[in-house]
């Protein structure tokens, strides 16, 4: 009993950091990748006794620089509902991770340290495994929404008021799409249980070969999801309307955050789901020792991750943004025929080879 609580302590305290540390390492990222994309330099003023560290140190500097800055309150602001809107971005993403397995079931293992030793027991690397996971997922990421919406209604502002009800909107036209997109997934491998569709995938038997209609469909709504370009309507800087424009210092940190994680957020789901999670073929973790598994899993999950990362900034830097209009015929008048046709086709393939069978 002991055992497991430490392990689930460990793997929450492990998931944090790495969503945290990687919604920072995200910012560094972003300058360093748009600087190669406009062939700049980037980011490398900063330096700590004489070291730049090629632009790292900026991230120490953009969260001092958050914390120290005025907090305004706009006086006319609901300033309650103005101090929860950015708590429930910041944590509604990051609860997502909680459902997402990043790794095997680490086998039961011996450890002796000096004069102490104590079994380990076989470790699933889930904070809370479940059935309905990506149902849970969902429950999460459908939060964000009230914190975006009552960001842009709590501060009074009719151009806080137009963000709000564009996140609104665009969520509205991407939620249906992005479940229904996952849809033939589940039809495929008859659950909705992360884990189990991260182990269905070993060798070659990937989601992505499966299902590449799906995965078009869930990354361009995912996207959409994260209000990141090109669907950045929502926030609009260049026409001065976005639901956060009042919010300043470590409230306005913790929106640009939340998008940040968020995105680390659906590259894992987009892993586990599409690209064989923390297998690759010809790797089998079956009878591998204990710290060998822990330390391969990882490598291959996580960077799987930093890919998908990597992918969706290319895009950010790419591609411009749509028009507003453009964005919800996008998402009512392709995205979601579009997955209802895959959720069909899906399930006629799956009938005609039970048939066959």
């Amino acid at each position: 009993m002991l055992a497991n609580l430490i392990a689930a302590v460990a793997k929450s305290g492990y998931i944090l950091g790495v969503a945290l540390s990687g919604g920072a390492l995200m910012t560094w990222a972003e300058r360093k990748q748009s600087a190669m994309i406009q062939d700049r330099i980037g980011a490398n003023r900063a330096e700590v006794l004489g070291f730049r560290a090629l632009g790292l140190f900026h991230i120490i500097t953009d969260a001092l620089k958050m914390l120290t800055k005025e907090d305004y309150i706009p006086p006319f602001a609901d300033k309650f509902l103005f101090w929860l809107a950015p708590v429930i971005a910041g944590v509604a993403g990051t609860i997502g991770f909680m459902v997402v397995p990043f790794g095997p079931v680490l086998p039961e293992a011996h450890v002796a340290l000096g004069r102490f030793a104590f079994d380990v027991p076989a470790i699933p690397l889930v904070i809370m495994r479940s059935e309905i996971g990506m149902l849970l997922l969902f429950a999460a990421l459908g939060v964000t929404i009230y914190g975006s919406f009552l960001a842009g209604v709590a501060t009074n502002n009719k151009w806080g008021m137009l963000g709000a009800l564009r996140a609104s909107a665009q969520m509205a036209a991407y939620e249906v799409a992005i479940g229904l997109s996952l849809v033939g997934v589940f039809m495929v491998y008859s659950t909705l249980d992360l884990s189990r569709i991260a182990d269905a995938q070993q060798g070659f038997a990937w989601g992505i070969f499966y299902q590449p209609l799906a995965f078009l469909l869930f990354y361009t709504a995912a996207i959409a999801e994260t209000k990141r370009t090109p669907f950045d309507l929502p926030e609009g800087e260049s026409e001065i309307i976005g639901y956060f424009v009042e919010y300043s210092g470590m409230k306005f940190g913790l929106f640009f955050m939340s998008e940040l994680v968020e995105t680390i957020l659906f590259s894992a789901v987009i892993t586990v789901l599409f690209f064989g999670a923390w297998h690759l073929p010809g790797l089998n973790y079956t009878g591998m020792p204990w710290l060998e598994a822990l330390v391969i899993s990882q490598a291959v999950f996580w960077g799987k991750v930093a890919a998908g990362c990597w992918f969706t900034l290319l895009i950010r830097w790419t591609l411009p943004r749509f028009r507003y209009d453009q964005l919800l015929d996008l998402g009512w008048k392709y995205l979601l025929p579009a997955s209802l046709a895959n959720v069909l086709v899906t399930g006629l393939v799956l009938l005609l080879r039970g048939n066959a069978a």
